[in-house]
């Protein structure tokens, strides 16, 4: 193992550690503040609407902070690319074209004015992403950053379990971990935490960290993660370390040990506790209400039953708070069909198998590896799930899977001066 590698950690591992060996490299490196930028958009994609916190927060307040976030975050990606270089990106054009049917079906106002304040905000979004793709080379920097951000908010949750341990473990969600310091639900705790393991495993094994910095970020999030009782993260943790993993086998020792290692332990696991991983896996529920998925499928099958012009079919409803009749759609393809109709579900299909197509087509490597873990839980998790239609942590986590399939950006080769050479005399010569 290389020296560059031995000492990177993942708190203060140096940009290019995430080179690919051959890749060229980055003129000037990428800079600090972009990584600042990537956690503002994180922090946008948090929310004003969760759990009961220990010290109410005004939403309004909540609001102003993540929006604020989200204008501070494009400012500061625009001052570092006042030239408005980018990066061809297939991911970010159709999302791009998303705002069409999103600002077609909003003008309307069948939803209020909130359709087009969040159009506006899916706007701004995908322009940040825009001027954060001139650094997006196919590297582990970003994976960094995104690891970072959501691990920092997994410690807020903990310290809010620790302040307060029966705010953040209300009954009225059936005891499952909130955020009692900012307000989030099971299911969003459960998803950054799921994210941060997969991703650090795959880290760990392509030795991008020690084995410490490892332990000290899978630990606390496998535990958060089992206290939200969170069954589509963990079965998207699951699922995508297989996929990225499995995409390794033929090429890392290291993925196959691990691989095997882990088919063993969870043989283990399932016959000595299954149990325990039955009840963990219904939460209390009984039969009939874990069949009808906690009652989404009631919801979904008003909703496709609903009456709908041509031009709502086509172009939705506009963007809304992704719920019907009042109740949660819990579903991010029904939900883009119901708010930007069937031409945004078209092209939501389509950024998905464009980025999933590039990632089968890449030769084996751990950035391909992450893109892949990223994309199959997005994809896992969309079935009860909402967000790939909008300016979400989902499609940051897609975003990440694009940079690390971006290709490298080609190096310029420094120019060569050509010294005439002097003549000797001839006298010299003697």
């Amino acid at each position: 193992m290389s020296e560059d590698l031995r000492s990177t950690a993942l708190p203060g591992g140096p940009d290019t550690a995430g080179a690919e060996p051959g890749a060229a490299p980055r003129p000037g490196g990428t800079p600090k503040a972009v990584g600042i930028a990537w956690a503002l958009l994180g922090l946008n994609t948090l929310g004003s609407a969760g759990a009961k916190t220990v010290f109410p927060l005004p939403r309004s307040l909540i609001q102003m902070a993540t929006m604020g976030a989200l204008v501070a975050a494009f400012l500061l990606a625009l001052a570092l690319n006042l030239r408005l270089r980018i990066r061809p990106s297939a991911f970010v054009f159709l999302l791009t074209l998303l705002l069409v049917p999103s600002l077609i079906a909003s003008v309307q106002l069948e939803v209020g004015f909130g359709a087009l304040f969040r159009c506006g905000r899916l706007a701004v979004f995908v322009a940040t992403l825009w001027l954060l793709s001139r650094w997006w080379d196919g590297s582990l920097t970003f994976v960094r950053h995104h690891i970072r951000w959501y691990f920092a908010v997994l410690v807020l949750v903990a310290a809010g379990l620790a302040v307060s341990p029966g705010t953040a473990m209300p009954e009225y969600y059936g005891g499952r971990l909130v955020g009692a310091l900012w307000p989030l639900t099971p299911p969003q705790i459960g998803q950054y935490s799921a994210v941060v393991i997969g991703l650090t495993v795959l880290l760990a094994l392509g030795r991008r960290i020690t084995g410490f910095s490892a332990v000290v970020v899978i630990v606390p999030s496998f535990v958060l993660l089992a206290m939200t009782h969170t069954r589509t993260a963990t079965l998207g943790l699951v699922i995508g370390l297989v996929l990225a993993i499995g995409s390794l086998v033929l090429t890392s020792a290291a993925a196959r040990r691990f691989f095997a290692w882990a088919v063993l332990c969870a043989s283990v696991a399932a016959v000595a506790f299954s149990s325990a991983l039955r009840t963990w896996f219904l939460r209390g529920q009984s039969q009939e209400n874990f069949s009808n998925l906690t009652g989404r499928a009631k919801v979904w099958d008003a909703l496709l039953g609903a009456p709908r012009t041509t031009g709502e079919k086509v172009f939705g409803t506009g963007l809304g708070d992704k719920s019907f009749d009042g109740l949660p759609i819990d579903n991010s393809w029904l939900a883009v069909y119901d708010e930007q109709g069937l031409m945004g579900v078209t092209i939501v299909a389509a950024m998905i198998l464009v980025i999933g197509g590039v990632a089968l087509l890449r030769p084996p490597s751990l950035p391909r590896a992450c893109a892949i873990f990223l994309i199959s839980y997005c994809g896992l998790s969309s079935y009860t799930e909402v967000g790939l239609g909008d300016a979400s942590a989902y499609l940051l986590h897609l975003a990440l899977a694009a940079s690390l399939l971006a290709a490298p950006a080609a190096s310029t080769p420094l120019p060569t001066v050509e010294i005439p050479r002097r003549r000797i005399p001839r006298w010299a010569r003697r």
